[in-house]
């Protein structure tokens, strides 16, 4: 039987206090809704169905392009939620049909192959998801027979004290044979206190007509909802922990697991050291042997093998091999660091390329600018690409020495093996091989600090 996902994203989450809508906060960079799309994926669902309310328009846009989605104008329910995804999807009566929820981010697709295993001749109605917490306050409990097997769900409104005290509570996230579940749902109403049409009604039906269920446990972390921002906050700590452990079971070194931030588009390759405080956002990518922190933000960029990066800040760059980046660097978007090059401490950096082992070594900024290979940036040089108006470009060549506080202000060019003095400011090109100087001749003034002295006393006995 195919499996066809349908995925509940239609709540507001006003417990979140956010006008995000609450399936679209981020766990480790990626949306809560994608993580589940993700774990769909991994046990084969043909089709995902996306049922959306809250938010419609920002949710349907999150989403890949081969995931579906349909609008639940009106959240009357969770089995509402169903029946809308049914008639979107068509014909599912040859179907496995999963239900999950688009606010458990921790479901791993281990528990739903498990939930998939389960659902066999021996249960060909349904299998859900259930987990045993020690406060199951709240929660709807999930009811056996002697046997084991599933024969209900009761809310804890609705429990009787024998009930409340099991321990073992409903998932939410269901296995169903697609006929079944059609059939089920067409005969589903709304006469309860709060007139909605509840999908535990549908097991509630199975059971009365002898249907087998299977009910199958695992940890409530993978199935707890995510319902506020401390809820947020826990969510994201465990898949830290999940990311990084995963990436160490490949080799990759990591100094605290529980002090790297790694995003879920992040991929490391074995032998990499990742120090603590370092931040991974987006899609980045590191090297085999490189050294990644303490304390650096990437977000989107890439770090070649062998690269070394500290205490630094790097967005949307490049980062080549055995390139050495920091302390205290920030590099901006469009950087390009070839092979071997440096931008050292408090180096900026924006749309620039160094080329290779050219250096930067402290306290420089270049915007706007190339530098050719083996060129050296001096202490306090910088690119002035701006004019008030419009951006501009500067051309640094190969083997070139950039004197100390020299200010290049673009557009302007330095030819290979030229040099500029220390101090100056560089207005035109300079040709190839050339030392260009440009500053004004220096005075002394004899007495000077005898008249400043004077003037401060005449100033205090008045």
């Amino acid at each position: 039987m195919a499996v066809k996902a349908v995925i509940m994203a239609a709540g507001q989450g006003t417990r979140m206090k956010s006008d995000l809508p609450k399936v679209l906060h981020q766990v480790a960079g990626r949306s809560m809704v994608g993580w589940v799309i993700a774990a769909a994926r991994e046990v084969g669902a043909t089709r995902i169905m996306v049922v959306v309310g809250h938010g419609a328009d920002a949710v349907a846009a999150d989403l890949p392009d081969d995931v579906d989605s349909c609008l639940q104008a009106e959240q009357l329910g969770t089995g509402h939620a169903v029946q809308i995804a049914i008639e979107a999807l068509g014909d599912v009566s040859s179907d496995t049909v999963l239900v999950l929820s688009g606010d458990t981010p921790l479901l791993e697709g281990s528990s739903l192959k498990s939930l998939l295993a389960a659902f066999d001749h021996d249960h060909p109605a349904a299998a859900l998801l259930a987990a045993n917490i020690d406060d199951p306050t709240g929660y709807g409990r999930v009811l056996r027979d002697g046997a084991g097997q599933v024969i209900g769900i009761v809310e804890h409104k609705d429990a009787t004290d024998v009930q409340l005290a099991v321990t073992e509570i409903n998932a939410g996230i269901y296995a169903f044979d697609g006929k079944q579940l059609t059939l089920a749902l067409n005969d589903l109403t709304n006469d309860n206190a709060q007139g909605e049409y509840y999908l535990t009604d549908v097991v509630a039906s199975f059971a009365g007509q002898g249907l087998p269920m299977a009910g199958i446990r695992t940890d409530f972390d993978q199935v707890a909802g995510v319902n506020s921002q401390a809820h947020l906050a826990d969510a994201n700590q465990v898949m830290r922990r999940r990311i990084a452990l995963g990436l160490m079971e490949t080799g990759v070194w990591i100094q605290d697991p529980d002090q790297v931030f790694i995003s879920a588009e992040t991929s490391i390759e074995p032998g990499a050291h990742i120090f603590a405080g370092v931040h991974f956002v987006g899609r980045c990518a590191v090297g085999a042997d490189a050294q990644i922190g303490p304390d650096v933000f990437a977000d989107d960029s890439r770090f070649g093998q062998a690269s070394m990066v500290s205490y630094s800040v790097v967005r949307n760059s490049v980062v080549g091999e055995q390139v050495s980046v920091g302390p205290y660097a920030s590099l901006r978007s469009g950087v390009v660091l070839e092979a071997g090059s440096r931008a050292g401490t408090f180096v900026e950096l924006k749309n620039t390329r160094l080329g290779e082992r050219a250096t930067v070594a402290h306290l420089s900024y270049m915007g706007d600018a190339t530098v050719g290979a083996d060129s050296n940036i001096g202490a306090g040089a910088i690119t002035c690409n701006y004019d008030g108006v419009e951006k501009h470009a500067t051309e640094i060549g190969a083997r070139v020495l950039i004197g100390s506080d020299t200010m290049l202000v673009a557009p302007v060019s330095v030819g290979d093996d030229a040099m500029t003095g220390a101090g100056s400011t560089i207005t035109r090109n300079v040709a190839a091989g050339s030392l260009a100087v440009e500053r004004s001749a220096q005075r002394e003034i004899a007495g000077y600090a005898d008249r400043i002295g004077k003037r401060r006393r005449e100033k205090e006995e008045r």
